[in-house]
């Protein structure tokens, strides 16, 4: 990669900020508190990269002047947090670096998500001087710094600097210049906003949600404290033809009511496709907490101060994936998609601005292909060769029903698409029941009933067999559910029964599942080097092809409550085991198949944003079919890590992101 730079600065801003008005990250997100009217810098330090002296001190009243010095199209700055300096930078005083390298990112792709990635911890990890404690001397001014707190201030900062570009030097070693390129990517993704929010459909979104709730609430006669009273709610559910959920109690081992926000079973009410449910659901939120807001809501309170910035966390998961960042308060990676019912009022509300569209492009069953590319899946890669149904071909090799097709056998078509997508990781049978009860990998919620367990080749022999295992019964119990317990069991019965057969079709994967036991034996743990295919296995680590590394800090091996031994890794005694290793290492090498076509994208078109396997790009309106034929075609290039896998890409576009692909 050619530079886009010939100067790197190191930089890191100080600004207003306090509790006891209201002011800054205690009580705001990123975005509302730069743009908060009140927002003040009162200085920044700064220094050129690698320069022996000291940062120097620049007071707020003379940034402005001291940025004109500077040909921002021709420099890189250094930041800890760089979405925070940079958006000041840009959003305040109107300059967008040509490159921003950010030590926050870095750090969790280097060190791991859970290392605690602060300047602070890893000032102490790389064996630094400590981080000063200069900031709560400025808290809760607004107009004017006394001269001894802006002294402070200034020591603090300047020694900030200090440790960032020393972090920074210990980062950037052979880091990979794609990864250095996604992580500016993303994070002009922010500081550089180009997408708009309609706020007339916004408007109308909450307009419709409130009318919509407030007569429904009025029809049931609901107040506010009947919403917050769990054994209320309960009956209002129960009025609504809805199966209240309960979970096992962790402190009495008794069911009890699972209405508590983060339950999965309350969740899968939230976001199901029962509108009224639905609607009393949120209302529950809102009484239970007088901070929450819709999305929608937020959405238009971002509209009324500017662009949207798209705010996404780099590395945020283990095997590199983006993640809501961290108190953004909108997490742009599950918006609800429209169904044939309903639209999707919010995604259409993201728009491109005057003259550009929107062009999304996805990578079609990305994680089966590479699963099935890596465990040498003839069968399956043909499948994807052929261009067709892939879930109702993978469904007649399974249920061994030649032709089967969507219109022919819905239901079987859709449980060989769960399975190719969510088994191939060693998904127990529990677990797989679980998940479809609450809406699996994003799908409406599911129970399988006696017709259906019966079209699986469920018997009575095999539900004997089934409840003969303590193990079993214990799992069996363990669920959260609405129905009655015989229906649980028909229903878990069949989850085992397509899981079973799953194993049995997908035998390569089964025989990669092994492979990855030995090599947590002899290779993670036991120190010896294996290659295969793209991967390099060693101790405590996997190498990506891009020379990215999955972690296992400090794997080990304990026994688990039952006297077993495990192998569990980190400070929270993560517990790994083959499937797991199937997952990290196909969403891993995925998550580079994606990210080596955005950047391919991204040379003729700016990408804007990304949700999971999507991406989303600007081009001109008159571009727009050259723009998604160069966006196909970049997507779906074959990797030269990965010759022979077969790629597909779904790619539309439109004004409205929304609407991009019908």
């Amino acid at each position: 990669m050619s530079k886009p730079y010939e100067r790197i600065i190191v930089l890191d801003f100080e600004t207003a900020w306090g509790r006891a008005v209201k002011l800054g990250f205690s009580c705001q997100t990123n975005e509302e508190y730069l743009r908060d009217p009140r927002f003040k810098a009162w200085g920044l330090c700064w220094k050129d990269y690698g320069d022996p002296l000291p940062a120097t001190w620049i007071r707020g009243k003379d940034i402005a002047d001291w940025a004109k010095d500077f040909d921002w199209s021709k420099t890189a700055v250094v930041a800890q947090n760089a979405l925070f300096d940079v958006s000041i930078l840009a959003w305040v005083y109107g300059h967008h670096p040509a490159f921003i390298f950010d030590t926050l990112s870095m750090g969790r792709a280097v060190r791991g998500v859970e290392a605690g990635n602060s300047l602070k911890k890893m000032a102490e990890d790389f064996g630094l001087e400590a981080k000063g404690q200069g900031l709560a001397s400025s808290e809760n001014y607004l107009d004017e710094l006394p001269f001894h707190v802006e002294q402070e201030l200034a020591d603090y900062c300047r020694h900030d600097v200090y440790l960032c570009e020393e972090i920074f030097k210990r980062l950037v070693d052979g880091y990979p210049a794609s990864e250095l390129r996604l992580i500016d990517m993303t994070l002009k993704m922010y500081t550089k906003p180009r997408l708009i929010l309609d706020q007339e459909l916004l408007f109308q979104a909450i307009e419709e949600e409130r009318t919509t709730r407030e007569e429904l609430l009025a029809r049931l006669n609901v107040d506010d404290a009947t919403l917050a009273s769990n054994p209320k709610f309960a009956d209002v559910l129960v009025s609504l033809g809805c199966d209240v959920p309960y979970k096992k109690s962790k402190t009495t081992g008794k069911q009890t009511l699972a209405l508590a926000k983060n339950d999965a079973l309350f969740q899968a009410l939230l976001n199901g496709e029962k509108e009224d449910v639905r609607l009393v659901c949120e209302a529950r939120l809102r009484v239970k907490s007088t901070t929450e807001r819709t999305r929608a809501q937020r959405f238009l309170d971002i509209s009324s101060r500017g662009p949207l910035p798209v705010p996404l966390a780099y590395y945020g998961a283990g095997t590199g994936r983006w993640t809501a960042s961290r108190g953004s308060a909108i997490n742009m990676q599950n918006l609800k998609r429209a169904s044939e019912e309903k639209r999707s009022l919010l995604r259409e509300a993201i728009m491109a601005p005057e003259g550009y569209v929107v062009v999304a492009g996805d990578l079609s069953q990305i994680e089966p292909r590479v699963l099935g590319w890596l465990s040498d899946y003839d069968d399956l890669l043909n499948i994807f060769r052929s261009g067709e149904d892939a879930y109702a071909q993978f469904g007649s090799q399974m249920f061994n029903i030649p032709g089967m097709t969507k219109k022919s056998h819905p239901d079987l078509r859709q449980s060989a698409k769960s399975a190719l997508l969510g088994a191939g990781y060693g998904l127990g049978w529990a677990s797989f029941a679980t998940q479809l009860l609450t809406g699996f990998l994003g799908a409406p919620p599911v129970r399988y009933d006696t017709a259906f367990a019966k079209k699986l080749g469920v018997t009575k022999e095999y539900i004997e067999k089934f409840l003969s295992w303590d193990e079993n019964v214990k799992k069996l119990e363990e669920i959260p559910h609405t129905c009655t317990t015989k229906e649980l069991l028909i229903h878990a019965a069949a989850s085992k029964k397509i899981i079973d057969i799953y194993r049995e079709t997908a035998h390569p994967v089964v025989s990669f599942w092994e492979m990855c036991a030995g090599l947590l034996e002899t290779a993670l743990y036991g120190g010896k080097e294996f290659r295969y295919k793209c991967l390099v296995f060693r101790k405590g680590e996997i190498e990506l092809p891009n020379g990215m590394k999955l972690l296992y800090p400090d794997l080990r091996r304990e026994k688990d409550e039952k006297g077993r031994s495990q192998y569990v890794y980190g400070p929270d005694a993560t517990k790994l085991y083959a499937g797991k290793i199937t997952n990290n290492v196909t969403q891993g090498v995925a998550r580079i198949v994606m990210t080596d076509g955005m950047l391919r994208v991204s040379k003729r078109y700016p990408v804007v944003g990304t949700v999971h396997d999507e991406l989303w790009s600007l081009a001109p309106e008159e571009e727009a079919e050259t723009a998604k034929k160069w966006v196909w075609e970049q997507m779906t290039m074959e990797p030269r890590y990965m010759p022979g896998i077969p790629l597909n890409s779904d790619v539309g576009y439109h004004r409205r992101y929304g609407l991009a692909k019908g």
